[in-house]
């Protein structure tokens, strides 16, 4: 059985996005069963755990002698063995996988130099210097998304696939910077799909349970 490395407890502010929640949302839509591996303070920086993942982060997936770090490969990997996640045809599943990297290297990059100010530095005097200037650009990235979305129930038409489940992961790390309802309401489809429940509900249990 496939198992995922997750953290057993993390502050408050960032219960529902750590991103083992990707990997459990990618499981939970192609039907398989998982186990998870609960790190605790300091095991992600044992050499056990470092030989998995270098730079000592979650997720990881063990899966049949394969040992696989990064969101986005894990979950193009739980895609090859599900049409739930990238269909079989050749084209739609290399826009489905475009549009998975689009969500890490387009959007998420510039969701997040906003959310790291808000979170972490917003008193600091460089921080309300940046932030405007972050911000405009990360609405300018979520208004062209929204834009190639159009009135699209999902990215490639009427098919939910990886790219949407990483799109909306990456855009649920800051909702307030949507703007556009069509995009808001693409973000609520997604999430509102009983496999994301689920994941979510799994990855919050754990942590209720040590805290």
């Amino acid at each position: 059985m496939i198992t995922v490395s997750a953290f057993q407890w993390v502050p408050p502010f960032a219960q529902g996005q750590v991103r083992d929640l990707r990997v459990r949302w990618a499981l939970e839509e192609a039907g398989l069963p998982y186990n998870r591996r609960l790190l605790k303070a300091g095991d992600q920086d044992t050499p056990e755990y470092r030989a998995l993942q270098p730079f000592g982060q979650v997720p990881v997936i063990e899966d049949d002698g394969l040992a696989l770090f990064e969101s986005g490969a894990i979950v193009l990997h739980i895609g090859e063995r599900s049409e739930a996640l990238l269909p079989k045809d050749s084209a739609a599943r290399a826009r489905a996988t475009q549009w998975l990297i689009a969500a890490l290297n387009s959007i998420e990059p510039h969701i997040m130099n906003v959310a790291v100010i808000e979170v972490f530095y917003a008193d600091q005097e460089w921080a309300k210097l940046r932030r405007p200037s972050a911000e405009a650009f990360a609405r300018q990235r979520l208004a062209s998304l929204a834009k190639a979305l159009g009135d699209k129930p999902y990215l490639d038409g009427d098919r939910f696939t990886a790219g949407d489940l990483m799109m909306a992961s990456v855009l649920r790390i800051a909702p307030g910077l949507i703007d556009e309802p069509r995009l808001a309401a693409y973000l609520e489809r997604c999430i509102a799909r009983p496999a994301f429940q689920r994941a979510l509900a799994a990855q919050l249990g754990d942590f209720k349970e040590a805290a």
